[in-house]
């Protein structure tokens, strides 16, 4: 009898609960949690399993990476209607923004930092104005694989050096920073090895060069420095302006000028100027 109610004990026993893990998290759980993570933590995360695989794409966890005004960026950047059109997640539109997305003939080039979600700018030495930029005795546009729009302007020998540009566009909220990208000396690469010529470099070490920028809010900073280090691509800073309103644009104008005519300067090359988050323009003075 004792045997037999101990099987039927066994039998009639309830099973061992499933062990559980991270699986079995909701999905509305788990897109909490990645909401407050950055964005390459969130697509590492997505990974892990199926949860965290469908909270990854949920709109409101991406929607806290992007710009207050990202649907005025979106409409600016990629074309807003087309985009919404398609049915792009918050998830792609911020991948399409944080590429180097080319606009006005492919002159400027506009990304999101990661780290701030910011915009960042690039201007090509072809949507600036250069005095003289027309007369092949002063100026030429040379290509080069050093900068991301294949050329850049080499000035052989001037008088009056000047450079302006301007750049409207709805910034998001916070403050920026804007840099000249030049060198002194033009590269080439030879047997697979680069050199710089600076045949053509002189008249950078008599005056300093200053630089302005002015905005459409009446902010406006200066600086000036001597240039040098031929060979190696520099990042000059010209100021800082900040944006207070998320709705309309800001207006930036800069210029760079050398214009003491009592001699002459060349061997310099203008690549382009970089609009940058002021919180990281350290990161990008360091390259």
């Amino acid at each position: 009898m004792g045997l037999i109610f101990s099987s039927e004990s066994l039998r009639s026993a309830p099973p061992a609960p499933a062990a559980t893990g991270l699986g079995d998290l909701p999905e509305s759980c788990a897109a909490s949690v990645l909401a407050y993570l950055e964005p390459t933590d969130i697509c590492r995360l997505g990974r892990l399993n199926r949860a965290f695989r469908g909270a990854s794409w949920a709109d409101f966890v991406w929607e806290s990476k992007l710009p207050e005004n990202y649907g005025v960026l979106v409409e600016k950047v990629l074309g807003g209607g087309r985009v919404v059109g398609n049915g792009l997640s918050k998830r792609e539109m911020y991948t399409r923004l944080c590429r180097a997305n080319v606009f006005d003939g492919g002159t400027k080039r506009v990304w999101l930092d990661k780290c701030t979600s910011r915009v960042c700018i690039s201007i090509a030495s072809k949507g600036l104005a250069i005095t003289g930029i027309d007369d092949r005795r002063y100026w030429s546009h040379i290509p080069t694989e050093e900068s991301r729009f294949g050329t850049v302007a080499y000035l052989q020998q001037t008088w009056w050096f000047q450079v302006e540009g301007e750049m409207e566009f709805p910034f998001p909220a916070g403050s920026y920073s804007v840099f000249f990208r030049i060198q002194l000396g033009r590269a080439q690469r030879k047997f697979g090895r680069r050199i710089c010529n600076s045949e053509h470099v002189h008249g950078w070490d008599k005056k300093p060069v200053r630089f302005q920028l002015w905005t459409s809010d009446g902010q406006c900073a200066s600086s000036q420095c001597f240039l040098g280090e031929p060979g190696k691509w520099m990042n000059y800073h010209v100021g800082d302006f900040a944006v207070g309103s998320q709705h309309a644009s800001t207006k930036v104008k800069f210029c760079m000028t050398q214009i003491d005519c009592t001699h002459t300067k060349g061997g310099l090359c203008v690549d382009s100027v970089i609009i940058y988050p002021s919180e990281s323009k350290e990161r990008l003075m360091r390259f």
